[in-house]
């Protein structure tokens, strides 16, 4: 494996793995960030996007034999990927395999880090290949939509749409405030960090909870994972924003949410793996929780028949609290920083852990 904090040679040949916008020429950015990439893109042989941010592409657009055969070819003659080929383990495997040359591939999720587990790769592939993510470029998304589902849910706001859609001018209540609120983040990564910065400045009282302890701007005291249960029982908000990991799995257990303040919300922007989903679902039926904002599920399309469809107390988003129409651009200035940094012997950022995959 090239190391990470060393110069790979003058120049980096880059093969475009994943469909781009067509309204952007994002190619033309990335080299004037890092003039020394040279890029090879050939979008006659990827699937169009449907929306921004589309990295998989139209799944009923095919390659014809010949396409194929170049896109192999493309694949097999880069020194780095722009994305992962047709966005699954797969392809990921396949192309990694073809290509001694093969020294870095560049996810487009925060969470690449799981795709890269599930492609199998063998120890000296991973020893051979660097893996990056895309975290930090999603962090702010995120930390908006934490802060809309703690207001959502601290402000009633289900019964206000049910209110209005109804023509009813019910007695007043009072609404729940943000700056009374103790609010627990799991995990001090960079999304959890920016969803930190934007709790505090609208005034609620913020802890963390992290793999480590150490100084976090906007967090006034630092758990051990460890010390999960104790965090928790001082909580009235809990911010999930972990990886997918063997080590997350259902960290927010039965137990955790038990601990809980009564009357407790859970917002998860991280994975849904990281929440005993049926505890959850338990806690906000008895009341024990109040509301739960979820921008991602244990499984994914949310299945038809999950009662939390039809839960007035839980808002549900597509896993699409990422997405803007900025985020392609946003991942180009992030893989041409990185590609500065290589170049140049210096360490990259968001390197994948491949003993954790996160």
């Amino acid at each position: 494996m090239t190391p990470v904090n060393s110069a790979m040679g003058g120049t980096l040949s880059v093969a475009i793995a994943t469909p781009l916008p067509d309204d952007e020429d994002l190619c033309t950015l990335m080299r004037h960030i890092e003039p020394r990439l040279t890029i090879d893109y050939r979008p006659d042989l990827l699937p169009p996007m449907r929306w921004p941010a589309d990295h998989s592409g139209d799944p009923a657009w095919r390659r014809t034999p010949t396409q194929q055969h170049e896109f192999e070819r493309l694949l097999g003659d880069a020194e780095v990927l722009y994305g992962f080929p047709d966005g699954n383990p797969a392809s990921l495997r396949a192309a990694v395999q073809a290509n001694p040359g093969l020294r870095w591939v560049q996810g487009m999720a925060a969470g690449a880090g799981a795709t890269v587990a599930e492609a199998g790769l063998t120890s000296e592939d991973l020893h051979r290949v660097v893996f990056t993510t895309s975290s930090g470029v999603h962090a702010d998304n995120l930390a908006e939509f934490a802060v809309f589902g703690a207001l959502a849910g601290l402000k009633d706001l289900s019964r206000l749409a049910a209110d209005k859609a109804s023509g009813t001018w019910p007695e007043r209540w009072p609404m729940r405030q943000l700056y009374d609120a103790t609010v627990l983040v799991l995990g001090l990564g960079e999304i959890g960090r920016a969803c930190a910065a934007r709790f505090s400045a609208m005034g609620a009282y913020v802890i963390g909870c992290n793999r480590t302890v150490r100084r976090v701007p906007w967090v006034e005291q630092v758990y051990l994972v460890d010390d999960l249960a104790e965090a928790a029982s001082r909580a009235d908000i809990i911010v999930v924003a972990l990886p997918a990991t063997a080590a997350t799995e259902k960290l927010v257990s039965a137990d955790i949410l038990a601990r809980l303040r009564p009357g407790a919300m859970v917002i998860n922007v991280g994975r849904g793996s990281t929440v005993d989903e049926e505890a959850m679902i338990a806690g906000l039926r008895s009341g024990a929780l109040s509301y739960a904002a979820l921008d991602v599920a244990r499984v994914e399309p949310l299945p038809v028949d999950s009662p939390l469809w039809a839960m007035d107390n839980v808002l549900i988003s597509p896993h699409t609290a990422t997405l803007d129409a900025r985020e392609d651009r946003r991942i180009a200035e992030h893989f041409a920083a990185n590609a500065t940094r290589l170049l140049n012997g210096e360490p990259m950022t968001h390197v994948v852990n491949t003993v954790e995959f996160y």
